[in-house]
């Protein structure tokens, strides 16, 4: 697959995987719109990447308003080539300190945000007989982690949708493709730490090693494409916590127990050191 000229929508593109998306696309050739609901982010993500990039103020929890996104795009261009969901909202520490109102936000960005992306999308790229739809999931989609369950709930849900869909799409040429990294460099986990949560912290202890770059992500995510592949998981040390994950589930769910209450007592201790000075 050749991205040179293809008319491309993402999604959370002011930051983080979606502004490194936005970064490979346009060098591979394609036309961009940088959506995200932080306008001026999104204008800075477009203007690093000149004509081919674009830029608009999109909620992704506005059904209507990304329909008219996607209605743009189809309207000047006459098509649309791939659809990015990757907006994406991450609540990190102990579940009972999750509001209800903190739940339905994660809900309505990270599970209907993609809906919404789908609704508007899949539709359009059925009349025309092509098209790819890529869904920003997480390991977290794959595994389950404590003191991020809120976020793994969404995750799990894009990867179910994600999987069931491409069941449907393949045979009538449209490809959908899940994302599901481990910690990547963007700043999702310290946005929404809450109750001491150590943010970005815990994925890079939790995986062992540095986060894995967004731009090498995105370009792993355009091969994915190329290759019509269903899932991509990064990096390969994610790969080997996914089938460790599926081989022994009981295990695995030992060690996080092992590992979340490591977590909380350095955040007890962080919180003490705090106190006293």
């Amino acid at each position: 697959m050749s991205f040179a000229g293809k008319q491309a929508i993402v999604t959370g593109a002011g930051s983080g995987i979606g502004a490194a998306l936005c970064r490979a696309l346009v060098a591979a050739g394609a036309h961009v719109v940088c959506t995200d609901i932080d306008g001026a982010a999104a204008e800075q993500t477009a203007a690093t990447l000149g004509g081919n990039a674009r830029a608009a103020r999109l909620d992704v929890t506005d059904a209507a308003a990304v329909q008219a996104a996607v209605d743009e795009v189809v309207d000047r261009a006459g098509r649309l080539d791939l659809m990015f969901n990757n907006a994406g909202i991450c609540w990190g520490g102990d579940t009972e300190l999750l509001t209800l109102d903190q739940w339905n936000a994660i809900i309505d960005i990270n599970i209907r945000g993609v809906v919404h992306g789908v609704a508007a999308a899949y539709p359009v790229m059925l009349r025309q007989g092509h098209g790819h739809i890529v869904n920003t999931a997480s390991m977290a989609g794959l595994t389950a982690a404590g003191q991020i369950t809120s976020y793994v709930t969404t995750k799990h849900a894009v990867v179910g949708m994600s999987m069931a869909l491409r069941s449907e799409a393949v045979s009538r040429g449209v490809g959908v493709l899940v994302v599901c990294p481990a910690a990547v460099e963007t700043p999702i986990l310290d946005k929404g730490a809450i109750g001491g949560f150590v943010g970005r912290d815990y994925f890079l202890q939790a995986q062992g090693g540095k986060p894995y770059d967004a731009d090498q992500l995105a370009h792993d995510v355009l091969r994915a494409i190329e290759k019509n592949k269903a899932i991509l998981v990064k990096p390969r040390i994610a790969r080997a916590q996914w089938l460790f994950a599926r081989l022994a589930p009981g295990l695995m769910n030992r060690l996080s127990m092992r590992f979340i209450e490591s977590q909380r007592a350095k955040q007890l201790e962080a919180r003490s050191e705090v106190r006293y000075k």
